[in-house]
């Protein structure tokens, strides 16, 4: 038997090897937290070209600094490819993507095929937490016996936690130290090791009952904003039907000092997070005999959303006396929020591909995505469009999908000849803006 307290000593210590499975939005930023607390780090990921990045001390990721990535490296940060080196590290944390698949259906592929591909490299004293968004149960169900497989036992040799990843990419009020970190264990002694490997490097660590109680924590936070934001879209869409600034009426109820959260409306949702949360829960109550139609109801309203900002595209250009087949439409920001390069379930990019369906020549512009990016379900050969005052001058619509800072609003204003304002940037009525 592993003494649990030796392992606890060595997080405290700061001399455990912290191994960080997925190298993106989520492992990166807690890469760069162990480092700077002193942890010698070891980044494992798929992807050959990220690590050879990082090794030369180049960043990936427009919010994190290359400068941060080549200070990591020269002070115990390495990343490689080989999943054998796992059998070094003390913790291994896993950040892999959690997408979902056509059928709008969990696709654990990525959690299990690490799982398995890490399997062989276990051994006593290791601490195995998952940080991808799931459903309740997948823990338990999933990594559970394959950590098992070789003859481990959870809790007495090898400990197994769950714990919700929740950065918020571009937020400046926020970095991975001060948002509070919840963490179930498997057993009491896992997470009391889980703890241990948190405390370090998170302000504050929120322990609960269950590694299930974590994983529906998650989604209880991330189904919270869909299901909010789906209510404010739909009034969005009936007050615009009766002639009432759906934004105006957000910031007046924002006033009340309780009992009102503001949500804003806008051409849909993205992200890794928000857009797809509500489905894990929503396929796992189905085995419970139990139908989450409140939830179900946020995620049809919300994926309906490009297609209502199609709508006044239409409507904007047949005013004008326009079709949108052959006219020339630049959707303006593809990153799926402001201020940040993912591209993470966009749905800027379902309004292009709509607008291309129809006939429309499209085209965009975001500067923080100057090429659009390779994807697994969506191309488009082109690159951003520079906003001059002649170029912008030149469409026959500009759609407002992502509303950066960096863009020149009085500009595009002055220029445009109609705009699709799907994020109440433009509050004073003009003819030529159309609010979606």
């Amino acid at each position: 038997m592993t003494d649990k307290n030796a392992v606890v000593e060595k997080f405290k210590d700061r001399q455990a090897l912290i191994g960080i499975v997925g190298l993106g939005y989520v492992g990166l930023p807690l890469m760069l937290r162990y480092n700077a607390i002193g942890f010698n780090v070891l980044g494992i990921d798929i992807d050959r070209d990220k690590v050879e990045k990082l090794n030369r001390g180049e960043s990936y990721i427009e919010h994190i600094p290359g400068s941060s990535i080549g200070k990591a490296r020269k002070t115990g940060f390495e990343a490689t490819v080989d999943f054998r080196r796992a059998s070094e590290c003390d913790a291994l944390i896993l950040c892999v993507p959690t997408p979902l698949n056509k059928y709008r259906e969990p696709d654990m592929s990525f959690v299990i095929n690490t799982t398995d591909a890490l399997k062989p490299y276990l051994r006593a004293g290791q601490v195995v937490s998952l940080e991808s968004t799931t459903y309740p149960g997948t823990t338990e169900e999933e990594l559970l016996p394959r950590v098992q497989e070789g003859g481990l036992i959870v809790g007495e040799n090898i400990y197994l936690v769950y714990s919700p990843e929740r950065e918020d990419p571009g937020n400046p009020n926020f970095e991975t130290r001060t948002i509070p970190k919840v963490i179930g264990g498997h057993t009491p002694k896992c997470l009391e090791v889980g703890i241990a490997l948190y405390e370090q490097a998170i302000d504050q660590v929120i322990p609960v009952s269950s590694t299930k109680a974590a994983e529906m924590t998650k989604l209880l936070e991330n189904i919270h904003r869909a299901v909010n934001i789906g209510l404010v879209n739909e009034m969005k869409i009936v007050a615009d039907r009766m002639g009432i600034d759906i934004f105006e009426v957000v910031d007046a109820a924002a006033t009340k000092p309780f009992g009102f959260t503001p949500y804003y409306p806008g051409p849909g949702l993205g992200g890794h997070c928000i857009p797809i949360d509500p489905f894990y829960l929503t396929w796992k109550a189905r085995e419970y005999g139990v139908n989450t139609r409140f939830i179900e109801l946020s995620g049809e309203v919300n994926q309906a959303m490009p297609e209502y900002v199609l709508s006044k595209l239409v409507d904007g250009l047949n005013n004008a006396g326009k079709a949108l087949k052959g006219s020339r439409v630049l959707v303006l920001g593809i990153a799926y929020k402001k201020n940040v390069d993912d591209m993470r379930e966009s749905p800027s990019v379902e309004i292009m591909e709509l607008i291309q369906a129809k006939g429309g020549v499209v085209a965009y512009s975001d500067p923080h995505v100057p090429v659009f990016p390779r994807m697994r379900e969506h191309h488009f050969d082109l690159s951003s469009e520079p906003l001059t005052a002649d170029n912008v001058a030149s469409f026959d619509a500009v759609v407002l999908a992502t509303d950066h800072d960096k863009f020149d609003y009085a500009l595009i204003e002055a220029q445009a000849k109609l705009i699709i304002d799907s994020r109440g940037k433009y509050r004073a009525p003009m003819a030529h803006i159309i609010k979606a």
